[in-house]
């Protein structure tokens, strides 16, 4: 998981559509439907602002920026006028919206899934999950796995989504199935299957046909079991002919419900007269012409569309999508970049595709009335690459053309060795913002480990672009300050020894010392990969959200409210009258939400709420104002002397403490206004916003 038509620039008048009393079929047919929206048992529950949400739309992108990254240039919700005037006309567009840290495309699903921070949840850091073995050196399989997939650990496989108690964190999509509505997918992490060897031998068993399919014929197996999935409510007809969707560790229990896995089994529930068709009416289907998933997670704009609104025409209320990046060649491979001729086409048709979205829709009767949409990106990137040509170029009337597109690759390894005589053997999670893991993991204030850190946060690089000499470390964290940024899970094996937060134009790797290992640094050829995120930087942490639908107010795009992805989660249960199984370390976006939306008649203590949640980000957020404050503590003390760290450390751990001991009272209190429609105790509110203002005082 990482993207030849003119920029269309008017609005598309999806709110003037009159909503139709008849579903749309995928065949073009269309058929009455006096439950429409609801799963096929016509039990689905979910209400907002006084009135029925009937259906939920989940998009999220890979790397899609509301913001310019170049000037003259517009961005890309810019050059998709159809989503981004949708989004700005009919409700709210949050764009001081932020990642978690480690920055990356499973991480940041994940998070706005679940609305927890990788430490409850288990994947802190992506788009492998690294973990000590029993050799004491690093693996790195994916993160991306099945729900309920277990981590290749032993001698007890721990699961890949391990909660603090060590069991699987509760599902998404369950508050959603008990509600009696069905949920489906297109390529969204972890909720569908995201290989065919433990997936498929996880749900379906290691003697199953599909197994056997698996191992036989690897090709359609990924065609027929990847990316795609519906989890049903009870007694739902879509998944008569499904299997047990089987969460052991589920609260409460979770039995008699069943789902349907991969395009093989969901095609004959939702598209019964045959394939299911992208947005422009063709077959999705791999580069084999197997009809199914497309073989890649990074599905275009058409394909999940299209997708998803045969699932919605199908009785399934409640869908998650997932589009890939645009500045990717999807055709040919390599990277564009803004104002490439080839990144401006794949966002024109992503925009028309988007039209055609929402026109779909709007006849079906699925309209922003009665309809939560959710759109959002998993993180921005920062461009890697010299000034575009000419000077004037805006991509859409005059192309732009780069001399220089790539990122600097520095082997640490071989710096190590050459710069500081160091030869400590170590893998690192290869990445902007690379995460250290020593062979034998040494603990904190072992002598190698400290000598490791000071070494690498004293790199230099000379720039193969500038010719100037870069520091490649930026900031550094610990586990110290991993706890503090919420990435130390209740598995102690997936905690590096230590992160670097990069120079944001270095992609940092390790691969050998000798003369045979590859050069310190070197500069990617145009096309190569130039798109970093993972670093802490705000050009790749700050993203956007967007929401549409009942109880959400029309504000349209706002800097003015600090918000991160674990706000996601808890808003979209507000709205829709759920409750999830766990406490959140988001919360509910009331400043953008109708008063009686969440509220419950507390209205008349909406400042207070407003303000406790506010200071609640303040200090919970990973990149939130005090969480900033700590990179320096942290990276100072990586790179002092023993007196220095042990002083900062013991700063920082005190620092952590206090922290998620006030957090803690303000999130109880945000939970129970929202979830529990308990009132505001405004004394206590009051003292812990003064609480968390002097503890952001105090941090130099």
């Amino acid at each position: 998981m990482k993207g030849s038509k003119l920029f269309l620039t008017g609005l598309f008048a999806v709110a003037a559509l009159a909503a139709s009393s008849a579903i749309a079929q995928p065949n073009g047919e269309s058929s009455s439907n006096g439950g429409r929206g609801n799963s096929g048992n016509g039990r689905c529950a979910l209400h907002s602002d006084n009135n029925r949400i009937q259906h939920v739309v989940y998009i999220q992108f890979d790397n899609v920026h509301f913001r310019q990254d170049v000037p003259n240039v517009p961005s890309d919700l810019e050059q998709m006028s159809n989503l981004r005037n949708f989004l700005v006309d009919n409700g709210t567009v949050l764009t001081d919206h932020h990642t978690p840290l480690i920055s990356h495309t499973s991480v940041d699903i994940l998070t706005t899934l679940t609305g927890v921070y990788g430490e409850k949840m288990g994947a802190p850091i992506g788009n492998s999950l690294a973990f000590f073995t029993a050799k004491g050196t690093a693996s790195f399989p994916s993160t991306f796995e099945y729900w309920t997939d277990p981590l290749e650990t032993t001698p007890v496989p721990i699961p890949v989504m391990v909660d603090l108690q060590g069991k699987i964190h509760p599902a998404p999509w369950v508050p959603f199935t008990r509600a009696g509505c069905d949920v489906g997918a297109f390529s969204v992490a972890n909720i569908e299957f995201e290989n065919i060897t433990t997936d498929v031998t996880n749900v379906f068993g290691a003697a199953s046909p599909e197994a056997a399919e698996a191992t036989s014929n690897p090709t359609k197996a990924k065609a027929d079991f990847l990316g795609i999935a519906v989890h049903c409510a009870q007694n739902s007809p879509i998944c008569a002919k499904g299997k047990p969707d089987v969460l052991t560790d589920e609260p409460g229990g979770y039995q008699g419900f069943n789902a349907l896995f991969g395009g093989v089994n969901v095609q004959p529930a939702v598209s019964p007269q045959g394939p299911v068709k992208d947005i422009d009416g063709n077959v999705i289907a791999d580069v084999n012409g197997n009809p199914g998933f497309p073989n890649s997670f990074d599905p275009s704009a058409a394909q999940t569309l299209g997708y998803l609104a045969t699932m919605l025409e199908a009785g399934i209320p409640v869908v998650y999508g997932y589009i890939e990046d645009m500045h990717d060649n999807h055709t040919s491979g390599g990277t564009f970049g803004p104002g490439e001729a080839g990144y401006v086409a794949q966002l024109a048709a992503a925009n028309e595709a988007f039209g055609k979205f929402f026109a779909r829709l709007a006849q079906d009767g699925i309209t922003k009335d009665n309809t939560l949409f959710i759109v959002t990106a998993d993180e921005n990137d920062h461009f890697v690459g010299g000034a575009a040509s000419p000077a004037n170029c805006d991509g859409v009337h005059i192309a732009c053309t780069y001399q220089q597109i790539g990122e600097i690759d520095a082997n640490v390894s071989r710096l190590l060795a050459t710069q500081a005589n160091n030869t400590t053997p170590f893998s690192v999670h290869s990445d902007s913002a690379p995460t250290f893991y020593i062979n034998g993991n040494p603990g904190q204030t072992d002598p190698i480990t400290r000598q490791l850190e000071r070494d690498v946060g004293a790199l230099t690089a000379i720039n193969p672009i500038t010719g100037n000499t870069d520091k490649i470390a930026q900031a550094m964290a610990d586990q110290t300050e991993q706890r503090f940024l919420h990435m130390v899970t209740s598995d102690p094996n997936r905690t590096p020894n230590f992160v670097v937060f990069g120079n944001d134009n270095y992609f940092s790797f390790a691969s050998g010392t000798g003369d045979e290992a590859p050069a310190c640094v070197t500069l990617e050829g145009h096309g190569g990969f130039a798109w970093n995120h993972g670093d802490f930087q705000e050009q790749i942490t700050k993203t956007w959200l967007g929401l549409v639908g009942p109880g959400v107010q029309h504000v349209g795009p706002t800097d003015g409210i600090f918000s991160d992805h674990t706000d996601t989660r808890p808003t979209i249960m507000g709205l829709a009258g759920l409750k999830d199984d766990y406490a959140h370390d988001g919360r509910v976006l009331f400043e953008v939400l109708n008063d009686n939306a969440v509220l419950h008649g507390k209205q008349g203590d909406k400042d207070v709420i407003l303000r406790l949640a506010q200071a609640y980000k303040d200090i919970n957020a990973p990149v939130g104002r005090l969480g900033r404050k700590t990179f320096a503590i942290s990276t100072a003390a990586l790179n002092g002397d023993d007196a220095t760290y042990t002083r900062l450390e013991a700063n920082l751990s005190q620092l952590t403490n206090t922290r998620n001991a006030i957090a803690q009272k303000m999130i109880t209190m945000l939970e129970g206004v929202a979830f529990n429609n308990s009132a505001i105790d405004k004394v206590q509110a009051e003292r812990l916003i003064i609480e968390a203002d002097a503890l952001i005082a105090s941090v130099h």
